[in-house]
């Protein structure tokens, strides 16, 4: 769908826009395993899929600027609920977790929805999942690594084996907050132990294998998880944007969004 603006009333385009987002329908799929992977279709362009954040899900999208560009601007996109988040199951074993299960769901669902090409775009955590996925994915034409730096290629990396422990009663005084969230939301908790437990690892070496036109993006007042240049250094062909931001707000700002479609 492409709106043209031209000539049209600020409001009558905002209607317009509203009446796109409250079109969509979760949708759902039984995956590799039984278990079901929700996810949001809106649009007829090129598709593009969006991938979210830790103790987030496919609805994290729906105020940001970029959703709301790449709609206007006609492309499908594709909004799934990660395992074990938002309305997808909430699977209790470390087996469902387990051997890149996140990454396995997104195939699938490309496969479901007969994608012969698509674009991708991950923030924080969704970024790892998308990293591993490029490794193995020759579908996608485009990536977008939102808020991540290097740091999640460490197979042991501090920050992830801290937010693991979080969400089983071992908190700190940097992850309590997101323990906290996670209970008002409703969130569950072993789901989220789980995510982090068995978070991909994706290697320097095998980031040196993606062969999809990559873009890393972070807020310039981001660090959280490593720096953003090592991470775009290690991707061959990658290019690197910073926008003004902290980690937790950067993807909803409307320059996030701009660098991005240009981009696509």
């Amino acid at each position: 769908m492409v709106l043209n603006t031209k000539g049209i009333s600020v409001c009558f385009v905002a209607f317009l826009l509203a009446s796109v987002f409250s079109n969509a329908q979760v949708k759902s799929f039984n995956s590799f395993d039984g278990v079901k992977i929700a996810y949001s279709d809106e649009g007829n362009g090129f598709p593009v899929v969006l991938i979210h954040g830790f103790i987030n899900s496919r609805t994290s999208w729906d105020k940001t600027e970029l959703k709301k560009v790449l709609l206007a601007k006609g492309y499908r996109v594709i909004a799934p609920d990660l395992r074990g988040n938002g309305d997808s199951d909430k699977p209790q074993s470390d087996q469902a977790y387990a051997n890149d299960a996140e990454v396995r769901d997104l195939k699938l669902l490309a496969n479901k929805l007969q994608l012969k090409e698509y674009d991708a775009v991950g923030y924080s955590r969704g970024s790892i999942v998308l990293a591993k996925l490029l490794t193995q994915e020759n579908r996608i034409k485009k990536a977008v690594l939102g808020g991540m730096g290097i740091d999640f290629t460490n197979p042991d990396w501090d920050r992830r084996h801290m937010f693991a422990a979080a969400f089983v009663g071992k908190t700190t005084t940097e992850t309590r907050g997101a323990v906290v969230y996670a209970k008002s939301i409703g969130a569950d908790l072993r789901s989220l132990h789980l995510q982090q437990k068995h978070q991909p690892v994706t290697s320097k070496e095998a980031l040196g294998s993606i062969s999809a036109k990559v873009l890393v993006i972070a807020g310039d007042e981001d660090t959280d998880n490593g720096d953003p240049k090592a991470l775009q250094e290690a991707i061959p062909n990658a290019e690197l944007q910073l926008v003004p931001g902290e980690h937790n707000g950067t993807y909803k700002t409307a320059a996030f969004g701009e660098v991005i479609l240009k981009f696509l």
